[in-house]
């Protein structure tokens, strides 16, 4: 069991609590009994959750938790299904290196505009709808894929619409701001964050493995296209079972709730304004590109990197591609936990300096990755720049539910669809590379990494520190924000002393 303990006097709710001018007051209504939760809560935060317990699965709180992660770690394993099977695939449709590129691009590239409509709607109609017809529709895509795709062109367009999949990772962070007070979301997100991008890992060893047991009783043709009933059927029975067995908030559903008028219903246009107008949530955009978007364009392309720079085989390339993906299991939580840490001994500016620590390990990691000319020293280097891939990714949520606490949906869409957009331009510099070889691709996006490390002192949120100085706050507010850092204290279900949190494993 590892331990956390955070206290704070903040009291801030998200994704519509908050009354409009000349509504009615927001009943006390609450689907469950709060003396019945199985963690403790916050009364004063909707009763959000101020502990995490892995090993529970009772609702409201650590049911739903399970289902964020479990659903973003299919729709990822759906996602890059098609990626560890290119050395097959691509022969037998005739592929050039372009088009392949191109597919890969397409495939992230949709999740771009999806994560900006999808972020506006987590606060207008919860998260567990959103992620379940994001499942649904994934699982449908990977099995009309199974079957379109013909060549070039059809490969490409499926591609494309399976990529919307990536979007079910808005609701994901969402759905745990949701469920737990802010002091552990950072925690509680980059489990569930780190967990899911796990698929994209998963997916390299399984679908390799999943093709070569079709082998033994079909061609190669239709080995590839049956194995995709797997990924596909996964996701549609979770998001079916999702909608019947998990909750939106604490409290209950965002449509139970609405309809009680325990909250007030949200407009996507107001909080859409609200989340994209702030400066600073452009900038966590861009740093979530130089993590996020360098996972997705790893997990497209880092089995066929190891294929033709090493001369491996399909199995034993995606089994070492694979070790990227599998170092979510942990590495990703790494960085919320530093997160909260150092949130809890040095305030906001704690969350900016591992912030700024994470991304420039993985850039440094990255350019020596980059270097590596054989593969015992690519493999330990690959498992290094992983680690600070994936706890950048951590960091980046932990600082996310600060910027604009009542438009939470909105900001997470815009930071995650900034992930995608920065795979997008990873992509392209591989498309066009011209003679360049890849590891010299995978160098100048170090750069970029390092860069993006660099701009971590000029972030500003509203009454809160800046990493080294605070030109946005007055002299009065950086006063009250060091006395509030000496005496902080959150009142719980089960007492009124400063709250323990406690992540249970």
């Amino acid at each position: 069991m590892s331990e956390m303990t955070v206290s704070s006097t903040e009291v801030e709710m998200t994704g519509g609590d908050a009354t409009a001018p000349g509504a009615a007051a927001p009943t006390g209504f609450n689907k469950y009994d709060p003396a019945e939760y199985d963690v403790k809560t916050d009364p004063n935060q909707g009763y959000k959750a101020t502990e995490i317990k892995l090993m529970s699965f009772k609702r409201p709180h650590m049911r739903s938790f399970h289902y964020s992660w479990f659903s973003f770690f299919l729709a990822f394993f759906a996602w890059f299904a098609f990626a560890p099977l290119m050395s097959v695939i691509g022969p037998q449709l005739g592929l050039t290196d372009q088009e392949k590129w191109t597919a890969n691009i397409c495939s992230v590239a949709s999740t771009v505009l999806m994560r900006f409509i999808v972020g506006p709607l987590c606060d207008k109609v919860g998260a567990k709808n959103l992620q379940a017809g994001l499942m649904v529709y994934g699982g449908v895509m990977i099995l009309i894929a199974a079957v379109a795709v013909r060549d070039a062109t059809s490969l490409i367009i499926m591609r494309f619409l399976i990529g919307v999949v990536g979007a079910t990772f808005v609701p994901c962070q969402f759905w745990n701001s949701q469920l737990f007070v802010k002091e552990v979301a950072g925690a509680a997100q980059a489990i569930a964050g780190g967990w899911g991008n796990l698929g994209g890992g998963v997916t390299q060893v399984v679908m390799p493995l999943v093709y070569t047991a079709c082998l033994t009783g079909m061609s190669e043709y239709n080995a590839w296209r049956y194995s995709f009933i797997v990924p596909g059927s996964a996701a549609l029975i979770c998001g079916v079972c999702m909608l019947r067995f998990s909750d939106d908030t604490p409290k209950g559903n965002i449509s139970e709730l609405v309809k009680a008028n325990a909250i007030q219903k949200k407009s996507a246009t107001s909080s859409a304004r609200e989340g994209f107008g702030e400066v600073v949530t452009w900038v966590l955009a861009l740093q979530y590109g130089c993590c996020f978007g360098v996972e997705l364009t790893v997990n497209n392309m880092m089995a066929g990197y190891f294929t033709t720079r090493f001369e491996l085989d399909l199995v034993a390339a995606g089994t070492i591609a694979s070790l990227f993906g599998l170092m979510n299991i942990f590495a990703r939580a790494i960085g919320g936990f530093l997160s909260d840490k150092m949130n809890k001994k040095f305030g906001f500016r704690g969350r900016l300096g591992v912030q700024f620590g994470c991304l420039m390990y993985e850039g440094i990691m990255l350019y020596i990755f980059s270097r590596m000319e054989t593969i015992e020293t690519a493999i330990p280097m690959l498992i290094m720049f992983s680690v600070g891939v994936q706890a950048s990714e951590g960091s980046t949520f932990g600082v996310v539910p600060y910027v604009k606490p009542a438009a939470t949906g909105s900001v997470s869409g815009v930071v995650g669809a900034g992930g995608n957009i920065g795979a997008v331009c990873w992509g392209f510099i591989f498309l066009f590379r011209g003679s360049m070889p890849p590891q010299d691709c995978l160098m100048i996006i170090s750069f970029v990494v390092i860069f993006s490390a660099l701009v971590t002192p000029f972030v500003f949120i509203k009454e809160q520190p800046g990493l080294f100085f605070s030109p946005h706050l007055t002299p009065e507010q950086r006063a009250s924000i060091d006395k509030a850092q000496k005496a902080t204290k959150v009142p719980t279900t089960d007492q009124e002393a400063p709250a323990e949190i406690k992540v249970n494993a």
